[in-house]
């Protein structure tokens, strides 16, 4: 009980004991599938945000990125590129995106926190430029298949795609030399600088890979929702930031794992996903999750100041 992510798997069997009661259809496996295509995105735009929160930054233009990267990804599509080409256009769009935040953060020494308010500002206002309020709906062939397809008929691919990046995320971050230095600044930046960390540039690279996957959420959006508008994944900053935070990452920087984040995701989808069924109004979702969030930050907070009053 002393590691969060029990609490977190605790957790987990409890919000999927409480649906199952209240609906025969939560534990159907087509459904439980099927679900997870509503927050597979989210969930791999916050496998990079956790890197970025490690390390005392912050982005909160990513949900900004993955509309602007859809409006580049609908535009090439009237123009006749092909699903390949519409894929990797995203993912280079989102990474320099990304690169352009990591850019003026590092080189001009300003806050992450007031450089990607104004990116998204910026990105998302591309957007409207460019479509107004018109939307992209025509793809080619087999375009949908990203976003829409599964193996075996029930496996969602957006689903395999997450578990290939989790796998991969979670051995850079605990079990290489970047994640040392990672948590090394994280905890203390002037002493990492001290100790020969190049600070800057983990910083820059982690921005620039959080924009790739944002457009490679984007691009699997699209594809799933089969159209593009300038106010998709509107708010989805929040809803990333949320699940990092309730997966144990401390908003101050130097602590938290991904597996923690990756049960934190599945604890908020399966939660939405029973509400669902519930037939629970979205307001009312958002305000289960404003609490989880708000529970997610104060708990440990209560727990390290009773230790210390106990030592």
């Amino acid at each position: 009980m002393k590691r969060w992510e029990t609490v977190l798997v605790i957790l987990l069997i409890a919000v999927c004991t409480v649906n199952s009661l209240a609906s025969p259809y939560f534990l159907d496996v087509h459904n439980l599938f099927d679900s997870t295509q509503a927050f597979t995105e989210k969930a791999i735009v916050a496998l990079s945000m956790t890197p970025v929160i490690i390390g005392r930054d912050i982005d909160l233009s990513v949900a900004a990125i993955i509309a602007l990267c859809s409006t580049l990804v609908g535009w090439l599509a009237t123009l006749g590129v092909g699903t390949a080409g519409l894929a990797a256009a995203s993912v280079v769009a989102g990474t320099l995106a990304g690169a352009f935040n990591g850019a003026v953060i590092t080189r001009f020494r300003i806050q992450a926190i007031v450089v990607t308010i104004g990116t998204m500002s910026l990105f998302r206002g591309i957007s409207y430029a460019m479509l107004g309020d018109a939307a992209y709906t025509s793809y080619p062939d087999g375009f949908e298949a990203l976003g829409q397809g599964s193996l075996w008929g029930l496996v969602p691919y957006e689903l395999v795609v997450f578990a290939a990046l989790a796998i991969a995320f979670t051995a850079v971050v605990h079990r290489t030399v970047i994640g040392r230095r990672l948590f090394a600044y994280g905890n203390n930046p002037d002493a990492a600088r001290y100790s020969g960390i190049a600070v800057d540039a983990h910083r820059f690279w982690f921005f620039t890979i959080n924009g790739a996957m944002c457009g490679l959420a984007s691009v699997l959006l699209t594809s799933r929702i089969g159209a593009t508008r300038p106010n998709m994944a509107t708010s989805w900053e929040l809803d990333v930031i949320a699940v990092v935070v309730l997966g144990g990452v401390s908003i101050l920087g130097g602590s938290g794992t991904l597996p923690g984040v990756i049960l934190a995701v599945f604890v908020m989808g399966m939660l939405t996903f029973g509400l669902g069924l519930m037939n629970v109004p979205g307001i009312m979702m958002s305000i289960v999750s404003g609490a989880l969030l708000i529970i997610a930050i104060a708990v440990p907070l209560v727990l390290r100041r009773a230790v210390a009053r106990r030592v």
